[in-house]
């Protein structure tokens, strides 16, 4: 199957916003978004959708649920129950609308920089004040947590935390020390903890995701989990993720707040998750394959071949981070590329503190297409010095 993520998939000539942002010349390496057809069983079930031919209002498949209880007890050995899973439209509007519903005007929202700018600004939304706390990057490029700053990041305003694991876009996947200390830290300081885990399914050999509301019963009841099948199957255009609320109160609270501030799940959307957690393990067995294999040509092409910049291995997400400080190319790197490798990647100073002088780069594409990338950057630098 592995041939399948081969496969050039002409883009341009659809209604790619990843392919279209950009000239034609140039090969776009930045959002998440992969560039690989779903897998079979996806396509076939939305092929039988659209074949019954009426798009009229929509529920959601019991079976979803239940496939989503069973995902969490079989990966992750964490027992929820059904009416715990909430649906939403996306991630996105699932940390904004926790925002909504557990703070008030003032309030301090915790985040770790950089970070996924949806994540950065979240706190305007909801009119909250940032508290910011950079990870810490470490010689060989990973990143740890600096927990004496975490601690003093919080202040009598904190409220709640905003979790990005897998880390997007450092790619570190916290081990459970890690995320049993900081859930130790916001259940001492009251603090409520939301986790986009939206990247959860793309983690690699060498790393386990462990979803922090798994950790104690303690823990899941100050926590809003989010999760979809949106990354992991390429099917973002789809809208479909969920919320994990074991808590009564919580879940009552953030369904009062959804209100009618928030749309539901369109029918396509929720006819690809089911199909996809129900049909797709084997797609996505062979996909993480495909993009570890990618992510280690692009780590070795990185040290031997592009001088000044380094990155570390990214432990999940089909995202590499990496950092031209040393390069010689000034301080706004991605537009250097664009210019002179006519190859589009994430500015990273739109992740906050700490991504001045890096980029982000999305792996998640056909090998050849990932080779010609990286020579002409190569080949960008290369003509610089």
């Amino acid at each position: 199957m592995g041939s399948c993520f081969d496969q050039i998939i002409d883009r341009r000539k659809s209604d790619s916003i990843k392919w279209h942002k950009y000239g034609d010349d140039v090969l776009p390496l930045w959002v998440a978004d992969m560039d690989f057809a779903s897998s079979d069983a996806v396509i076939e079930a939305l092929r039988k959708r659209v074949e019954h031919g009426v798009f009229g209002y929509g529920e959601e498949p019991e079976e979803l649920r239940l496939a989503i209880v069973e995902k969490m007890e079989a990966e992750y050995h964490w027992s929820i129950p059904e009416e715990a899973v909430v649906f939403l439209p996306g991630v996105i509007t699932g940390f904004n609308l926790a925002c909504h519903a557990f703070t008030e005007p003032g309030d301090g929202l915790l985040v770790q920089t950089p970070v996924y700018p949806p994540i950065l600004n979240a706190y305007r939304t909801s009119n909250l004040t940032q508290d910011e706390m950079e990870l810490t990057r470490l010689s060989d490029g990973s990143y740890a947590i600096d927990f004496e700053a975490f601690k003093q990041t919080i202040t009598d305003q904190t409220q709640m935390f905003l979790l990005c694991n897998p880390h997007n876009p450092v790619g570190r996947v916290f081990t459970q020390a890690e995320l049993e200390k900081m859930a130790e830290i916001c259940l001492r300081n009251d603090i409520l903890i939301c986790s986009d885990e939206i990247h959860s399914d793309l983690v690699f050999s060498e790393s386990h995701h462990v979803p922090i509301a798994s950790l104690d019963p303690q823990i899941a009841r100050r926590t809003i989990t989010l999760m979809a099948p949106s990354k992991t199957y390429n099917i973002a255009g789809l809208d479909c993720s969920f919320a994990i609320i074991p808590d009564a109160e919580l879940h009552k609270q953030f369904l009062a707040a959804r209100g009618g501030m928030v749309g539901e799940v369109n029918i396509l959307g929720f006819t690809a998750a089911l199909a996809a957690y129900q049909y797709g393990q084997d797609w996505l067995d062979e996909l993480l394959v495909y993009l570890q294999a990618n992510r280690d040509i692009l780590s070795r092409f990185v040290d031997e071949r592009l001088p000044g910049i380094s990155m570390g291995k990214p432990e999940g997400t089909y995202l590499a981070w990496l950092d031209c400080r040393q390069a010689g190319i000034g301080e706004d790197p991605a537009s250097f590329f664009l210019e002179n490798a006519r190859v589009a990647l994430n500015d990273g100073h739109t992740f906050g503190t700490g991504g001045e002088g890096f980029v982000r780069l999305n792996f998640g594409c056909p090998r050849s297409v990932l080779e010609t990338a990286l020579e002409k950057m190569e080949t960008a630098l290369c003509n610089h010095s």
